[in-house]
């Protein structure tokens, strides 16, 4: 007599334990890249090169850089807003980084986790 809708060889079990060395072997794939990526900086600028600001994979900002010319008293607001966007610019290379690193492990699947880096 057949078995019914059961696996051949009680593969559900075998298939389980797969799936688990799979999403612990991902895991520790995506534990690794995250260590990478904080370990990487990521420079950007503004300006015209005027402002240049580095930030590290874990979203700090290691450093500022300013050209004197754009060290203008008659004109704070412009030097805050070029700090501004060279600051968000460098982040942005941080989430790009990290989401390429995330597509590469999932293979494109999901389009990545959120919340993961």
């Amino acid at each position: 007599m057949a078995k019914r809708g059961g696996f051949p060889g009680g593969g559900m079990p075998g298939n389980m334990a797969n799936l688990m060395k799979q999403a612990q072997r991902m895991q520790r794939q995506m534990e690794e890249q995250q260590k990478e990526l904080e370990s990487k900086e990521f420079t950007a600028s503004a300006g015209g090169g005027a402002v240049e600001v580095t930030v590290s994979g874990k979203r700090e900002v290691l450093k500022v850089k300013l050209t004197e010319e754009v060290v203008d008293p008659d004109d704070i607001e412009m030097l805050e807003d070029l700090i501004a966007a060279a600051t968000n610019e460098a982040l942005r290379k941080v989430e790009e980084e990290s989401g390429a690193a995330m597509s590469k492990l999932t293979g494109g699947f999901g389009g990545g986790v959120p919340g993961m880096f």
